[in-house]
Formats: C-alpha cells, structure tokens, sequence
C-alpha cells in the first residue's frame, strides 16, 4: 500500500487530476475507476459550463450599437467567433452527458467498435473516448478515403 501512494505522488498531474494507479488485481473499469472518470467529466464539463455563462455576460456588457460600421463589423465577428466557441462546446456537453451515462451503465471504457478494453491512459486523455487506438485510427483513414 505504501507504494501506491509513493507512485500516486511521483506521476505528473494532468489536466488538474492526479492520473489513476491500478492496484493490483484491480478489475477493468470497478467502481473506483469508475469514480476517478466521473469526477473528471464533471469537472470538465463544470468548466464548460463556466465559459457559456462568461460568454453570455460578456456579449451583454459589450453589446453596443456602434456608429461605425466598422467597429460594428469587428463586434459582431467576435461575437460570431464566440458563438461557434460555445456552439461545439455545447457538443461537447452533450457528449459529456452520455459519457456519464455510460458510466452509470456501466458500459464506459470499452471499444464500441470492437468491445476491447480502451485503455486509462487513453481515457485520461480523452474522457469520452468511444473507441480503441486501433479502431479510431482505422475509422480515420477511411474518412481520409471516403473523402468527409
């Protein structure tokens, strides 16, 4: 037990989470892992949802209706810039919200492609990963030769 914790302090931490040490034996995605992924996705998705509510303050402490046309053409791209900002991560929030549920199911971090195991690390980069290293890549370059 002494090492796990030794190990746990050493590892860098990313993203502001310590990454997860398995114990030994420790099952595929049990209840503690399970934990770790969801206090990751909530915290995730906390700040993503800090960012939609500072956009809508900004646009409404900076909404003017300036005289100059192009002052008001360089307001209204950076509005746009945001809105395209917001509007993929309220993607993101949705697909937070199912990944979350996935875990409720207990059905996360499996490969939806092929049903392997995905991977904490992998995980821990990307938390709402649906597939494998293996079948993403695969998937991608048949987008790349499908041509979407």
């Amino acid at each position: 037990m002494p090492t796990q914790a030794k190990q746990q302090s050493t590892e860098p931490k990313i993203g502001g989470f310590d990454p997860y040490v398995e114990s030994k034996g420790e099952e595929y995605m049990g209840e503690p892992m399970r934990k770790h992924f969801t206090k990751i996705l909530q915290k995730w998705k906390q700040e993503l949802m800090h960012e939609v509510d500072r956009t809508v303050d900004h646009m409404k402490d900076e909404a003017a209706n300036f005289p100059d046309p192009a002052d008001r053409a360089s307001q209204e791209e950076e509005f746009s810039l945001e809105l395209r900002a917001r509007d993929r991560e309220r993607k993101l929030i949705k697909k937070i919200d199912k990944t979350l549920q996935l875990i409720e199911d207990e059905e996360y971090g499996w490969c939806e492609s092929c049903g392997v195991e995905i991977g904490i690390r992998r995980l821990e980069a990307r938390p709402t990963a649906d597939m494998c290293v293996d079948c993403k890549t695969l998937a991608e370059i048949k987008e790349k030769q499908v041509g979407k």
